[in-house]
C-alpha cells in the first residue's frame, strides 16, 4: 500500500492517497459521528461503556471522561494536531507531520483555561512519530495503553482527539483490519514515513486527530491515528477508511526517542528517510546483528540492535 499524500494537521494541506491491491484510492476525512439511538433500561457494562438490556451500547460517556485528561491538543506555528500524555514527567506522543519541523509548542488538555509551552524531544519522521515534552506536567494524566497486538477485526474502538481545533471530540468505528503496510511518501515539509502493521479503522479520523488516541471500549490506548481516505473520483470523502500506528509500535519508538534520540544509520547506510531505512532492512536478515547511530542534542552514540520480524498477519 502506498499513500501518497499524507493526513495534515488542520490548517494545512490535507489530502493523500493510498494504492490497494493496484487500484488506487485515496485517503483523506470523514465527517460527523455515527448516532447512537436512545433504548430504554440502560445499565452500566463492566468494561466502562453503558449498554441498554438487550446488549447494545448507549453510552461511552464514562470511559471517554477517563480517557479525556490524557488527550491534548498540539499547535504549532503552522497548524494543529493532538498527542497523548506518555507519563507524569510530561512526555507526549504525536505524529511527526503534526510537529513538523517546529521545537516549540503549545499543548492544551479538553477543558483547561489555558495552554502550557511544551520542547520538542525528539523526532522519527521515517516512523511518523515524535516526542514533545510539557513544561508543566500538573494535572496531565498518563495515558491506559493496551496491547495493540491483540486488536481484531471487529473491535469496537473511539478515536479522541482535535478536529479542525475542536478539542476533545470523540467519533466511534470499529477495527476495519490489522496488520496493513503504508508507506508516506516525501512532502514539501516532510519525509516519507513507513508503517509497516497499521491498525484500519472506520472511525471517522479529520485533520487535527492526527497525533491522538485510538481507544477501545475497555479506555485503552491502541493506536495513534495518523491516516484517513478519499475517493480517487473527484477527490471526495472515502467514507470509513483510516489508519492508526499500533500502540505498541508507537511506545517503543517513543520510549527510543525519550531515552537515546533520533536513528540516523542502519549499519554502514545512512538512513535520512523511510525509503533508505526500508532498502537497508531489506537487504539485512532477521537475527543479523547490526550497528545503529542515533543522534541527540549534536551528539552521536552507536548501539548494536538484533533485526528481528514483524508479524504475518
Amino acid at each position: 500500500m502506498r499513500v501518497t499524500h499524507r493526513l495534515r494537521r488542520a490548517g494545512a494541506a490535507t489530502g493523500m492517497a493510498v494504492v490497494l491491491g493496484g487500484g488506487a484510492a485515496a485517503c483523506s476525512t470523514v465527517a460527523g459521528t455515527p448516532s447512537v439511538s436512545p433504548a430504554p433500561a440502560a445499565a452500566v457494562a463492566g468494561d466502562g461503556a453503558r449498554a441498554t438490556s438487550g446488549g447494545a451500547v448507549a453510552s461511552y460517556a464514562a470511559m471517554v471522561r477517563a480517557v479525556l485528561p490524557s488527550v491534548v491538543l498540539v499547535r504549532t506555528a503552522d497548524g494543529l494536531g493532538s498527542g497523548v500524555v506518555l507519563d507524569r514527567a510530561g512526555h507526549i506522543v504525536t505524529n511527526a507531520h503534526v510537529a513538523g519541523q517546529a521545537t516549540a509548542f503549545q499543548v492544551q488538555r479538553a477543558g483547561d483555561p489555558a495552554p502550557r509551552q511544551a520542547h520538542l524531544v525528539g523526532s522519527y519522521p521515517g516512523g511518523d512519530l515524535a516526542v514533545i515534552k510539557a513544561e508543566d506536567p500538573a494535572g496531565l494524566t498518563p495515558a491506559r495503553f493496551g496491547d495493540s497486538s491483540k486488536a481484531r477485526a471487529g473491535d469496537v474502538v473511539l478515536a479522541v482527539g482535535n478536529p479542525l481545533g475542536l478539542s476533545g471530540s470523540v467519533t466511534e468505528g470499529i477495527i476495519s483490519a490489522t496488520g496493513r503496510a503504508v508507506i508516506e511518501p516525501t512532502t514539501g515539509s516532510t519525509t516519507a514515513a513507513a508503517l509497516p502493521d497499521a491498525i484500519q479503522t472506520s472511525a471517522p479520523i479529520n485533520p487535527g486527530n492526527s497525533g491522538g488516541a485510538l481507544v477501545t471500549a475497555t479506555g485503552e490506548v491502541i493506536g495513534i491515528p495518523t491516516l484517513a481516505a478519499v475517493s480517487p473520483q473527484g477527490g471526495g470523502q472515502a467514507q470509513g477508511i483510516g489508519f492508526a500506528i499500533p500502540a505498541n509500535l508507537a511506545r517503543d519508538i517513543a520510549g527510543q526517542l525519550i531515552s537515546s534520540g533520533l536513528i540516523r544509520k542502519l549499519g554502514p547506510e545512512p538512513t535520512p528517510d523511510a525509503g533508505t531505512l526500508l532498502q537497508a532492512l531489506a537487504a539485512a536478515d532477521p537475527g543479523q546483528r547490526v550497528e545503529v547511530t542515533i543522534t541527540r542534542a549534536g551528539q552521536e552514540q552507536t548501539v548494536q540492535v538484533t533485526l528481528g520480524t514483524l508479524p504475518a498477519t
